[in-house]
């Protein structure tokens, strides 16, 4: 195609997504034709005002295997463009080491953040090649850093040299009680990585004695230290399955769900867990859910994995410190490796491990399984593609401002760690959408038809038992009956609200407070067309107490467009997160009603940006609610517009507020249950947590007989 040509059809391209992609090729013209005109028209490139453009420019130019590109790109590290830094600290990992540029990457470490991260992982890559520089580098940056969090960072990545030369730095710091515990925490963990020696274990041993935090990080090092036990003979029967979601406190009662990342994910990680272990089929006989945890839950649920051979079982994943949103966890990528590893080796005999996420836990996990031989399967969304696609065509992002942009949501890392994620799964499996392969082929780049045998559509689902105890009892309380806590308190909360404000409907939303589910968005539709003035508008997620960034964003929307002060006359309610049992009987006492509380037949709302599936619509349906919904992904295959719910462009606050205002009436018009049965029908019929699970077990079973014939083939030609 020729470079010139490849810049401008990213130049060019209608839109950001298919930039994205484009800017592939460029990175591959790069490499095919290295030169001094490829360099001048990529500078030139550089210097532009279109961020896309430079982002892409810069991954070009890393793809040149050429001195005078290299020292091109070293020198980008001290350009005045923030995203230009962070984007160059990531693209120098893909070439050979720079010895110039390892000072001025362990000052991105030691400042930390994404851009650390990107740095950090780059010097990885290298400290094979120059593990005397870059050990010699680190202590040298030592002496010049003072900042608790920058010195454990650096720390951090001097434990990542796998080479001998490293041990004994990290060992002086590990013991030395005048360092900062940060510092002290990282060489400790990091000791643990390291080939066993019985004066690496005496020392660690020492500093169990220490107590606190010292103590409980120098006992998982030594598990660390454990020889592991001898590799299991290939199943294809009897599998051991893992399954994480790093951003979730999981436990079986979900006592978290809706609180920060605690979303739909969380809940469906319990009960497909709970159903595929409990399956008939001998495919599966134990399934491990992953977390974050606290230290001492960590230590703990190694003990206990060792133990269970079957069931469903949990292994926390100890962050070692406090708990942050996804957006700003990739910082945490080698604490999460270290705590993947450790509880997939303590399983013993993990045959295959299921991710679903572009997040660091899906990152540090794929590393983790390469370097086990653990084959993955990876669930493919379009995703972060969905989102910048809506944000391209609402306005709210652009070529012009994308490389700001990407410094908070770290889109292009994201796209392309799905490709890699995907591109080196075992099977990938899909949601359900309207144009499935279209989609994935024009978002995500893959082509479903080539290798179908690899790839899987098996849409989520719903745990029934739940919701038919929530509809008993909602029913109850609705017939005069003693209402059950959970109702009860849902009663008091509407008692709450201005004395005109009982009596009415109301629209429900469960999720996270996150500006992708569009909560504020959803406030600002329901107070317009008078849809406030017919129903009032319950909002059951986010940790009240102790927001997060993210919860604590659109709290703040929230409360511009609904006062605190003025919530009880506007019929808003916002009680925080609940456990899913919870949540069901609200949604449920929705669609009886509450004599006296709540009038009949409410409507469910998602209000999200972008729904890949959308667990808590179909638990709405299947409690018997008119919903609305984004017109596209997940939903907008099994909602029918004007029938079971509305479809409208949810990023857009007045067609939502219109598709509101069409709900309420829509639902206030019936009168009888027909169409609450329709889409109750719908969920038993195709999206129970019991269909799901046995698609799943089809698909595991494939995958590990699939390893089975590969070790065969390689074991009879070694």
């Amino acid at each position: 195609m020729g470079i010139q040509t490849s810049l401008d059809a990213v130049a060019q391209a209608p839109t950001i997504v298919d930039a994205l992609r484009l800017a592939d090729d460029l990175a591959f013209e790069a490499g095919r034709d290295p030169g001094m005109r490829t360099l001048r028209v990529l500078d030139r490139a550089m210097h532009g005002d279109d961020q896309l453009v430079v982002i892409a420019a810069v991954h070009a130019l890393a793809e040149i295997n050429d001195g005078e590109a290299a020292r091109s790109l070293v020198r980008l590290l001290d350009d005045p463009r923030t995203f230009v830094r962070e984007h160059t600290a990531w693209a120098l990992g893909a070439g050979l080491p720079r010895p110039e540029a390892i000072g001025r990457m362990l000052s991105l470490v030691a400042a930390g953040g994404f851009t650390g991260m990107l740095a950090q992982r780059s010097l990885e890559q290298w400290s094979a090649a120059v593990p005397e520089l870059l050990v010699v580098g680190v202590e040298g940056a030592l002496l010049g850093v003072a900042e608790p969090g920058a010195r454990g960072r650096l720390v951090e990545t001097l434990g990542l040299v796998r080479a001998a030369i490293a041990t004994a730095p990290l060992l002086r710091v590990a013991v030395d009680d005048g360092e900062h515990d940060a510092a002290r925490i990282a060489a400790i963990a990091a000791l643990g990585q390291r080939a066993r020696a019985r004066s690496l274990v005496t020392a660690l041993e020492g500093l169990v004695e220490e107590g606190g935090v010292i103590g409980d990080v120098a006992g998982l090092a030594l598990r660390d230290l454990e020889v592991p036990a001898p590799a299991e003979a290939v199943r294809t029967e009897g599998l051991t399955i893992a399954q994480l979601f790093l951003h979730a406190d999981i436990d079986p009662r979900l006592s978290a769900a809706g609180a920060g990342d605690n979303g739909g994910i969380a809940t469906l990680l319990v009960r497909l867990g709970d159903a595929l272990s409990a399956d008939p089929s001998p495919t599966v006989r134990r399934v491990i859910t992953l977390s974050r945890g606290a230290i001492v839950t960590a230590t703990s649920d190694l003990s206990a994995l060792r133990d269970a051979d079957e069931g469903h079982v949990y292994g926390r994943i100890p962050l070692l410190r406090d708990p942050v949103p996804s957006a700003a966890a990739w910082p945490l990528r080698v604490t999460v490796r270290r705590g993947i590893r450790r509880v997939l080796r303590a399983a013993g005999g993990v045959d295959l491990l299921h991710l679903r996420m572009a997040d660091v836990g899906s990152l540090a996990a794929a590393d983790v399984a390469r370097e086990l031989g653990i084959p993955v399967v990876f669930t493919v969304a379009p995703d972060p593609h969905g989102v910048i696609e809506s944000l391209d065509r609402a306005g709210r992002i652009t070529r012009a401002d994308f490389g700001d942009i990407d410094l908070l949501e770290h889109f292009w890392f994201r796209t392309r760690l799905v490709q890699s994620l995907a591109a080196n799964a075992a099977h990938t499996v899909f949601f359900p959408r309207p144009r499935l392969e279209d989609d994935i082929r024009r978002l995500v780049g893959i082509d479903m038809a080539a290798h179908a045998e690899r790839h899987s559509i098996v849409p989520e689902g719903v745990d029934l038992v739940t919701i038919e105890a929530a509809l008993a009892d909602a029913t109850a309380a609705a017939g005069g009956a003693p209402a059950v806590p959970a109702i009860a308190e849902l009663q008091a909360r509407v008692a709450d609200l201005a004395p005109h404000r009982r009596g009415l409907p109301l629209v429900v939303s469960v999720g996270r407070l996150h500006r992708v589910k569009g909560m504020a968005a959803l406030v600002e539709a329901w107070s317009r067309a008078g849809c406030a003035e017919r129903a009032n508008l319950l909002i059951v997620g986010g940790d009240l107490e102790h927001p997060s960034l993210d919860e604590r964003e659109q709290l703040e929307r929230i409360e511009k467009l609904v006062p605190a002060h003025r919530r009880a006359e506007a019929g808003l309610i916002l009680p925080g997160h609940r456990p899913n049992d919870i949540t069901a009987r609200w949604l449920a006492a929705a669609r009886t009603g509450l004599p006296g509380f709540v009038a009949p037949r409410g409507v469910y709302a998602c209000a999200s940006i972008k729904e890949e599936f959308g667990i808590a619509l179909l638990e709405a349906m299947a409690a018997g609610l008119y919903v609305v919904a984004p017109d596209g992904g997940g939903p907008a295959t099994y909602v029918e517009h004007a029938v079971t719910g509305e479809l409208t462009e949810t990023w857009d606050v007045e067609a939502l507020s219109a598709a509101l205002d069409a709900a309420l009436g829509t639902a206030d018009a019936e009168t009888d249950d027909a169409r609450a049965e329709r889409a109750r029908a719908m969920v038993r019929e195709r999206f129970t947590i019991q269909r799901m699970a046995t698609a799943l077990d089809g698909v595991y079973g494939r995958v590990a007989r699939d390893e089975a014939e590969l070790r065969a083939v390689v074991e009879t030609t070694s």
